[in-house]
């Protein structure tokens, strides 16, 4: 199970920290992902971090803004979000497979396991 929380209205130029908890005792063997997906829009891919946690991905739109990192012993990743603009809003999902491929990481149907989403709102 993957729990999302952190969400919340923020102004343009702020800073949010979503988390996602992941309950098992193999976590570190899942690589993690952050998706959003705007009002009436697709899910895209925001963020990954590989299984071994020395690799990261981010989506062109967030590079340099968004940091994803893992600490392996609380089960849990995170999203820190820097300069968020309007554009970031969104509901945001973390996701977790097991036997994901490196060039699969951005597509949201390699990923068995979703946690229930958390809404961004930036705005002033």
């Amino acid at each position: 199970q993957l729990q999302a929380s952190g969400g919340g209205l923020v102004q343009p130029g702020g800073s949010l920290r979503l988390s996602c908890a992941a309950s098992g005792r193999t976590f570190s063997s899942y690589t993690m992902a952050w998706f959003r997906q705007a009002p009436g829009k697709e899910r895209d891919f925001v963020a990954a971090v590989f299984r071994s946690g020395g690799s990261r991905h981010y989506a062109d739109s967030v590079k340099g803004r968004f940091t994803i990192s893992r600490d392996n012993a609380k089960n849990t990743i995170y999203l820190q979000m820097n300069s968020l603009k309007p554009e970031d809003t969104a509901v945001y999902y973390c996701a977790a497979d097991r036997s994901i491929i490196y060039s699969s990481i951005p597509s949201d149907n390699a990923y068995a396991y979703w946690g229930q989403g958390t809404l961004v709102t930036v705005s002033s």
